[in-house]
């Protein structure tokens, strides 16, 4: 049974999302691997618990999450993959390609438990807060459009990192690599 999606329908029975283009997918195969690639470029300054970069396929995004150590505070409302999913204060950064409350490809990042000042913050790159979901967004179209997409990308990443990090009051000292293996992630060149 497909799930995070609006009436779903069983999948041997369902005879309405029968389509197939395969053009649109390799496309999305292609922007998947390039964001798979950039996610493991990010995470390799941060010497903390963190996820590999993994894929739901029932919203069809990729993401990478950085976790503190602490426990958090538990979600209100949770089910049980929720609870478990938040149980510790997390940073998350992922691509997805246009689901959700936003209807837009976009690259996002956001923290749980969302710290006070988090939606104050403001980038000196391409994005920002979207208040409507409480987390920082990059257009997909405003990436495709830039000069050096990867750069953009990985400016994105660090600066929401940096700002979440930062109102959440992690160990940046324990948990950042600031070398120069540290400081080589966000120059793509």
């Amino acid at each position: 049974m497909p799930v995070e999606v609006q009436n779903p329908i069983r999948f041997e029975r369902d005879t309405v999302h029968d389509s197939y283009d395969s053009a649109a997918v390799r496309r999305f195969w292609h922007v998947l691997g390039q964001a798979d690639r950039i996610f493991k470029r990010f995470s390799t300054n941060f010497y903390g618990k963190i996820s590999p970069v993994h894929f739901f396929w029932g919203s069809f995004d990729l993401a990478v999450t950085r976790f503190n150590g602490r426990t958090a505070p538990p979600r209100p409302g949770a089910d049980s993959i929720q609870a478990e999913a938040y149980s510790h204060e997390c940073i998350s950064a992922g691509f997805w390609p246009g689901n959700g409350g936003y209807g837009k490809a976009a690259f996002y990042a956001y923290a749980a438990p969302v710290p006070a000042g988090l939606s104050e913050c403001k980038l000196r790159g391409i994005g920002g807060f979207n208040r409507d979901l409480g987390e920082f967004l990059l257009d997909y179209d405003d990436v495709r459009r830039a000069p050096e997409p990867e750069r953009v990308v990985l400016e994105f990443l660090a600066e929401t990192y940096d700002a979440a990090a930062t109102c959440c009051g992690w160990d940046r000292v324990s948990l950042d690599r600031r070398d120069e293996i540290g400081a080589a992630v966000t120059d793509p060149s």
